[in-house]
This record gives C-alpha cells, structure tokens and sequence, in this order.
C-alpha cells in the first residue's frame, strides 16, 4: 500500500503537479503512476487521476497494473462493457492475478448480478494469499442475496481471523437475526468476549438481544458491563436509557440521557426521549421544553415534530396542535406519520375538508390501504358528495374486492346516485349480516326512500 507521507511517495506527487503547471514532460516509472493515479483515486480526485493515467499508459503501455487501475475507472464511469473487455485482454497477460476476478465481480454485483460476483470471489479466493478481503466481499454478495447461511459462514471468517472486525460481527449478527438463531448470536458475541472482556461493542450488542428475548436483568447487566468497558459509550446510556424508560424506571433512564448527552452531542433523539419520560411523570412543563429542543435542534426531524405535536394532542391544546402540525408539513411533507396525525385531528375537531385532504395525501404518498379508503369514503358520505364518494369507493371495490364494507359503501352510493340496479347487484352479491345492515342503516339513512322511488 502506497504510504503518501513518504518522501519518495510525495516527491512523485509534487513531481507531477509541477509538470501539470509547467506543460513539460517528465517521466515516470510504472510504479510511480501507479502511486500518483491511486492517491488521486483515493482523495476522489477522478479527473486528474484520468490525466496521469493517460499519460501513463503513453508511456508504459504494457503495463498491466496500469490496465487494471484503466478498468477500475471505467468501473466508476460505469462502463462496465469496456472494463470487461479490458479485463480479458490483461487476463491473458496474467491469468493468475486476483485483482481481475476482484473487478469482475465488481461488476457483476453493481450490474445485480450476485450469482456470477460470487462465482468471481471464489475464483479471487483459490489465487489470493490473504483471503480476509474476499471473505468480506462473499459475506456481503450473500447478503444483498438473501442466503443468510451462505453469508454468515464468511462473516464468522473474518470474525475468527479479527475478533475486533466490527462490521463483520455486526453483519453476521444480523445473518443470525434474520435466521432467528439467537443462541448462536449470543455464542459468538460471547467468543468475542473472551477474547476481549472490555469489548464495549459486543457487551453493547448482548444486551439488544437480551432486550429481545425479554430478559431485562441481562439486559441490565450486559449495557452495564459495556459502560464500565467504555463509560463514554454513549450508545450503551442511550440503549439502557430506553429499556429502563421501556419499564417504567423513567427517572433513572433520564440520568442515563444526560449521561449520553455528556459524552457526546446532544442530538433530537435524545431530547425527544428525555421530553417523554418527563411526560409519562407528569412534568409537563419539563416535557415540553425537551421537545422543543428536540424540534430546535434538528427542524427536519418528523419524529420529533410528531412527540411534540402529539403531547399538546394529550394535553387538548387544540390550537398548538394545529400551529405545529402546519408548521412540521412544512419541513416534512412526505411524512406519513405527520399526515396521519394531521387526519386524526382534523377527524377529531371536525375538519372534514382538511381531514380529506389529509386522507389523499396519504394515498398519494402510497400508503393505499382499505381503512384509509374506507375513512375517505365515510367523509365524502358525510359531507354528501356522493359522486366523490363513489369514485374512490369504486376504485378500492375494484382493488379489494373481497372488502364488504367497501362493497356497502359503494352500494349505497349506487342509491343516492339513481343507480339502484347496480346497488343491488353489489348487496346481492353477498348475505348482509345484522351488524353490516345497522351500519348501512346509518350510512344511508334514506335508502328505503329512495329504493321506493326507484
């Protein structure tokens, strides 16, 4: 690996950027356009690592390292075609290079292709003296694959060669997660552990699966031990702050907050969580200050909009409920979550228009459920707008049809539509039971009227 604090290394560099200034020539030996196109390559400077791999390869056009570093731009421009192409021509120079099968699979997991990445990685592997690397890189094709198994193999590779590889202990607990083997999770953070009993990480990650296997002592214990590991681990304050806040210990998950906060950044996170325990004790003014500091500290936080606007909900301050939410659609108008409070006060407060405003932003945003469309319907009922009522019930019968009360909605519409043929086809088409017939009762109080007339 190229050091760029050497003296040899910097020369070279400074070599070349004084010849970029000046329009002379000089020459360099392969190895140094390699270091040069690298330490561009590394600090993302992509276009002058172009010029001197162009340049390089005027005057060094046999060089397959420099043909491989060729490839891997055209990888980044994403032309992978010309990248392939190139990779045969240097695979026939030299066939027993592992950085080729690196960059072909490369491609073919850029391209989705997981199947032939692996295929590629296992062709690196019987060539390359240091697997480490590729057991990563297998561990994640298997992963972005779905095979759990396959990939936990690999992450426990990397795991048994470097008990202090993070990412891969973090990818292989997730394999065990997604396999449901919780005991085999708690086996390797506890392989971990021997190896270093203060591995603040891994105690860190014991006391999540504790937490979700409802054993709250360990739970405890585990964040404990990670704190004393590292008593700056503001994760572990924060984690254990949330499953004392979880059981009712609002008071001592406040002090781990502050601990968190102490020992790094306050974030709206925190804020927010520290607003709510005071809430569940009942200080009131104390929550409201948290969560104004939650909302403060980062404005484009829903979540932290939502705990704000949803105390002042609790409290019946109806006006500031309104002023936030308004006020947080703003920033988040993609938010679900801020929409459907938004439909459930303005339901509450008997804002029908806004609350069908609410309902088609909902749906506009994807979340196309048959309670959204039925709470839709029922305002277009209310306010009488059969017609409207009846497009978006139509729709949602045509999309759910094995929805009765869409069915009774749609039905009904049919009535106070003068199409009462169609209506009764669709109550025909099923037997309405009492509960069904009290609710259609008072959805359409009128419909013997108007069945008579028609």
């Amino acid at each position: 690996m190229l050091n760029y604090n050497s003296e040899e290394a910097q020369s070279s560099i400074s070599k070349f950027e004084h010849m970029l200034k000046t329009n002379l020539i000089y020459f360099f030996d392969a190895q140094e356009f390699e270091d040069i196109v690298i330490h561009y390559l590394g600090f993302g400077e992509n276009q002058l690592a172009k010029k001197a791999l162009k340049m390089a390869l005027e005057q060094h056009p046999s060089s397959h390292e420099l043909m491989l570093l060729q490839s891997e731009i055209f990888i980044l421009d994403e032309k992978y075609e010309m990248a392939l192409d190139l990779l045969e021509y240097v695979e026939k120079i030299n066939p027993f290079d592992e950085e080729i099968a690196l960059q072909k699979a490369s491609i073919a997991s850029k391209k989705g292709d997981h199947k032939t990445s692996i295929k590629q990685l296992h062709q690196a592997l019987n060539i390359s003296e240091d697997p480490l690397e590729i057991w990563n890189l297998l561990g994640m094709e298997h992963l972005l694959s779905e095979e759990f198994k396959e990939a936990s193999f690999f992450f426990k590779n990397c795991l048994d060669e470097n008990p202090e590889d993070h990412p891969s202990l973090y990818n292989l607990l997730y394999c065990h997660e997604q396999l449901g083997q919780i005991e085999q999770a708690i086996a390797c953070l506890n392989e971990v552990l021997e190896h270093d009993p203060y591995s603040e990480v891994a105690w860190l990650q014991l006391g999540k699966i504790f937490v979700k296997s409802e054993k709250i002592k360990e739970a405890l214990s585990a964040f404990d031990y990670a704190i004393i590991s590292d008593e700056n681990f503001s994760g572990a304050y924060i984690e254990k702050g949330g499953l004392l806040e979880s059981i009712g210990r609002s008071n001592e998950a406040i002090e781990n907050y502050e601990f968190a906060m102490n020992t790094s950044d306050p974030t709206s996170f925190i804020y927010k969580c520290i607003g709510r325990c005071h809430e569940n004790l009942g200080n009131f003014n104390l929550a409201k200050k948290f969560y104004f500091k939650s909302v403060q500290l980062e404005p484009s936080n829903e979540k932290s909009w939502e705990s704000l606007i949803l105390f002042f909900l609790n409290q019946k301050k109806y006006k500031k409920v309104k002023l936030y939410l308004d006020r947080a659609l703003k920033s988040n108008s993609d938010s679900i979550s801020l929409w459907k409070i938004s439909l459930e006060f303005n339901t509450l407060t008997g804002k029908k228009e806004r609350a069908i405003i609410s309902c088609k932003k909902l749906i506009e945003l994807g979340n196309y459920e048959p309670d959204l469309l039925i709470q839709l319907i029922d305002l277009f009922i209310e306010n009488k707008q059969w017609v409207e009522a009846y497009k978006i019930g139509e729709e949602a019968f045509t999309d759910f049809p094995e929805n009765r009360n869409i069915a009774l909605r749609v039905a009904g519409c049919c009535l106070y539509l003068s199409r009462a043929k169609e209506g009764l086809y669709i109550l025909s088409s099923f037997n309405i039971n009492t509960s069904e017939q009290k609710l259609f009762n008072v959805l359409f109080p009128n419909f013997r009227k108007l069945l008579s007339n028609s």
